[in-house]
């Protein structure tokens, strides 16, 4: 895999397995409900980098820590995504495996249950500055921020970035596991990142704001560039300390929206190495997000349309 004119993309994160259940309407507590089940490659972290390589980025590389157990499937799935794996096998850990529940009925809910298992052991011994060699940016999943040895793994690639003068951008990944770090300490921990992509609910959260482009707004007075993921509302650019620009969604017929956010950062991401402004950047985000609901699970379609 050769790198692409604007240089390759690292993302650092997690990398699980995703059991994903579609059932219609409310489980059946203490007794079967009828599902369809999947087993699918999944973790925020690789998503983006396979929507990333979908999105035309000719050199992506993922580096993450898996199990003995499932690593041979995972590398295998990566590289048939377009991605270049860089795994770390953990011997002592099982990899990370999601329970994805998914409501087909009118509430359209996503339950997850989550086992991060090898995942959350990614370090900063599993880190080598000459991975930036030949990158143009690197994108580290939010999820490294829920363990001791992640949040290591952040600091020492940031400087190590910041050393080369490469963009960082983080995505960060979850409301619930925000709430449990503490907002403070979140933003202790993203000082010095280039470019935050929250959800709105996760950029409410770290502001304290009920308004999304608030939030948006207060967030890129810390962030240079923040680009607020807005669902089916599209998305918000905000630098220094207010919005300049709404890009609109693009209408989609969801079938499962897990991903649909990751799917929107490697596509946005993809758009920036190639030399796109953000607001370009976030309008084929919105295009891969709308590409993902209609997709059950949270990556595209293999290279070759093996989906």
């Amino acid at each position: 895999m050769t790198t692409g004119p604007g240089g390759a993309l690292l993302v650092v994160g997690d990398v699980v397995t995703d059991v994903v259940a579609r059932h219609r309407g409310p489980l059946a507590t203490g007794t079967d409900t009828a599902a369809s089940i999947r087993r699918l490659p999944g973790g925020a972290g690789a998503n983006v980098a396979c929507w990333a390589a979908y999105a035309g980025c000719g050199d992506v590389r993922m580096l993450g820590r898996v199990g003995a157990d499932a690593a041979a499937w995972h590398e295998r799935e990566l590289m048939a995504h377009g991605v270049r794996p860089l795994l770390v096998v953990d011997r002592s850990a099982p990899t990370g495996t999601v329970i994805c529940l998914v409501d087909t009925g009118a509430s359209a809910e996503r339950t997850f249950l989550t086992d991060s298992g090898a995942s959350l052991r990614l370090e900063p011994g599993d880190w080598s500055d000459t991975l930036l060699d030949g990158v143009a940016r690197l994108h580290l999943s939010g999820y490294l921020l829920f363990s001791e040895p992640g949040r290591s793994l952040v600091e020492v690639a940031l400087a190590a970035a910041h050393a080369r003068g490469v963009p960082v951008s983080l995505d960060p990944a979850s409301a619930g596991f925000l709430t449990d770090l503490g907002v403070d300490r979140v933003l202790g921990l993203i000082e010095g990142v280039d470019v935050l992509l929250p959800s709105r609910d996760e950029a409410c959260l770290l502001t304290g704001l009920p308004d999304g482009a608030d939030a948006a707004a207060k967030l890129s007075r810390h962030v240079p560039l923040v680009i607020a993921k807005q669902g089916a509302e599209g998305a918000l650019v905000a630098r220094s300390g207010a919005v300049c620009a709404r890009v609109p969604a693009v209408p989609a017929s969801p079938r499962d929206s897990t991903g649909a956010g990751d799917a929107f950062t490697g596509a946005f991401l993809a758009a920036l190495v190639a030399g796109a402004t953000p607001e370009d950047a976030a309008a084929e985000g919105c295009r891969a997000g709308a590409v993902a609901v209609e997709r059950v699970g949270g990556r595209p379609s293999r290279t070759g349309g093996d989906g």
